[in-house]
């Protein structure tokens, strides 16, 4: 659990492979910031030290390894504090806001305001931390399920257009 108390500013960010969606709120839940923000050092840097006028800031990802390490490297070069919001507790958390849709926008949004409004749903996001570790290997279990889904997904369409050829044009 990642105390958050002293923070002025919670940035929740939806990390994506080439571009992150941020949202930065105040304590009281203004919104300083709300778009998206590409996957590069320089903006990262600018965007953090540009929060950092308004006091104390707290990036909070939801993915602390692979896509998100640079936010996660870039944000404690600058001084600010990293926490992270495991899958579970974001789900559960996106259930309370209105609205079924996942976007970035509104991930971001709940990302920052589960971190202002529920800290205790917040991890540590230390490098010598053994939930990172675990998280680590649970992330890559994950890649091996979602490639077996893939190769058992290309596998079923070769089978049904070998027996069906007219399925290719409904499949491409």
């Amino acid at each position: 659990m990642e105390d958050t108390t002293g923070y002025d500013v919670y940035l929740g960010l939806d990390v994506g492979k080439t571009a992150h969606h941020g949202c930065a709120l105040l304590a009281d839940g203004t919104r300083l910031y709300d778009k998206g923000l590409p996957q590069d050092e320089a903006h990262l840097t600018a965007l953090f030290n540009e929060l950092k006028e308004h006091g104390r800031v707290l990036l909070i990802v939801d993915q602390p390894n692979t896509i998100g390490a640079l936010p996660v490297a870039v944000a404690r070069a600058t001084g600010c504090g990293v926490a992270y919001l495991p899958g579970l507790a974001m789900r559960k958390a996106a259930d309370l806001y209105p609205g079924q849709a996942k976007t970035d926008p509104r991930d971001a949004f709940i990302i920052a305001d589960t971190a202002r409004t529920m800290p205790h749903t917040l991890r540590v996001v230390d490098r010598n931390d053994e939930v990172l570790s675990a998280l680590k290997m649970l992330s890559g279990l994950d890649d091996d399920i979602a490639r077996d889904c893939t190769r058992t997904i290309n596998r079923l369409r070769s089978i049904l257009v070998q027996i069906y050829p007219s399925l290719e044009r409904v499949f491409a």
